[in-house]
């Protein structure tokens, strides 16, 4: 694969970094020496394994439209930091093996803000409204990057900044694909734990963003609606492709294996 000038970004997904053995990092890090990367992480795993509140049902909050959330309060943001913390200090060391410098980066320290959360959410059976430290993406200021370049990588824990300056958790995957979109990012590469993207239980190589979009309001269900929901705000925002899927970069970028999002 030939390097590209323009910056690449990977989500790695939090349930999947336990999985991710030494071969991954390997092919990660020999892309990263031609190929300015940004990662941002998720962190669901980690966190669940911080304290068995957060695996329970009361942990997730619906919104009045549907929409999923964690339930976020100032102690739950102090958690994320430190499970986050501890992420990030493995995955420096991975690619520190490998010949790659690395540093991470807090999206709330100036390179994520967010808007004002949704305020009314289901209890018990009930509307009732209550404060949930979560926001919308509405800007990314890419300066903090310092201008992503070949053989040094920058790691983002997706937290955000919202306009009264509270630190607010956000979705990690909408987190990249705005990050990806706001550097001039050709490709975004999501990293979860299925090959490839399933209509009907087959496998789908490539698919136009106006397909993807069709299936994620109709069939798409759990974490692969919200990734499809970012790959299309990846795609609108000027990123030529998404690509999700579980194998080592280099493959899924050569497009061997995962699914394939393009504008058209």
């Amino acid at each position: 694969m030939t390097a590209n000038p323009t910056p690449t970004v990977v989500k790695l997904g939090g349930s999947r970094l336990d999985d991710l053995d030494g071969s991954w990092w390997k092919d990660l890090a020999e892309y990263g020496k031609e190929n300015p990367l940004v990662l941002v992480h998720g962190w669901s795993k980690p966190l669940k394994r911080l304290h068995p509140r957060y695996s329970e049902p009361s942990a997730i909050l619906r919104d009045r439209y549907g929409n999923q959330s964690r339930w976020t309060t100032p102690e739950v943001i102090a958690d994320i930091k430190t499970v986050s913390a501890e992420l990030g200090e493995r995955v420096l060391d991975r690619l520190h093996r490998h010949g790659i410098t690395a540093e991470r980066l807090l999206g709330s320290d100036g390179l994520v803000r967010a808007g004002e959360g949704e305020r009314w959410w289901w209890r018990e059976k009930r509307l009732v409204e209550m404060e949930n430290l979560v926001g919308p993406i509405t800007d990314v200021d890419p300066t903090p990057l310092k201008n992503p370049r070949p053989g040094h990588v920058h790691l983002v824990t997706p937290l955000a900044r919202d306009g009264a300056g509270r630190e607010v958790n956000t979705d990690a995957d909408r987190a990249a694909a705005a990050i990806a979109g706001a550097i001039g990012a050709t490709d975004l590469v999501l990293i979860t734990d299925v090959t490839h993207l399933l209509i009907d239980g087959d496998p789908v190589r490539r698919i136009t963003a106006k397909a993807a979009a069709e299936f994620r309001d109709k069939g798409a269900t759990g974490g692969m609606r919200k990734k499809l929901r970012a790959a299309g705000e990846a795609l609108e925002q000027g990123v030529a492709r998404v690509v999700i899927g579980s194998a080592p970069v280099t493959d899924l970028l050569s497009a061997r294996t995962g699914t394939v999002i393009t504008r058209t």
